[in-house]
């Protein structure tokens, strides 16, 4: 079970390693304050809780926005096979690397004014 998220990628085919590389550093860009996790035995990006989740399967390319990051994004999401809080990019697509920046862009806004409004009720 891996304990970082470069021992996650590293036991992935080369194909795919690389894909994972680019949404790791695509989280980096939106969201660099943002720390690196393994949770749910997957990479995990955390700010003020849990940001994103990614992995890698068989055919697909997992992401776990949480339910609020894909009824976000609905319209642009509705061509990729979706449970309630996960959106499957499959391997022999494009990978949609600019919605998942700006999905990790929402994120970061959502767990932010989450934060914030917490810190106002005390």
């Amino acid at each position: 079970m891996p304990t970082t998220i470069d021992a996650y990628i590293a036991a992935f085919p080369d194909d795919v390693q690389s894909i994972l590389q680019q949404i790791r550093r695509t989280i980096h860009d939106a969201a660099p304050e943002a720390t690196e996790a393994i949770s749910y035995q997957m990479p995990t990006f955390k700010l003020h809780g849990n940001l994103v989740h990614f992995g890698a399967f068989k055919n697909h390319i997992g992401f776990y926005p949480v339910p609020s990051g894909i009824e976000a994004f609905q319209d642009e999401l509705a061509a990729y096979k979706q449970g309630k809080g996960s959106i499957q990019f499959p391997l022999d697509r494009p990978m949609p690397f600019d919605l998942i920046r700006r999905i990790v862009e929402y994120r970061v806004q959502e767990n932010t004014a989450n934060a914030a409004a917490k810190r106002k009720k005390r």
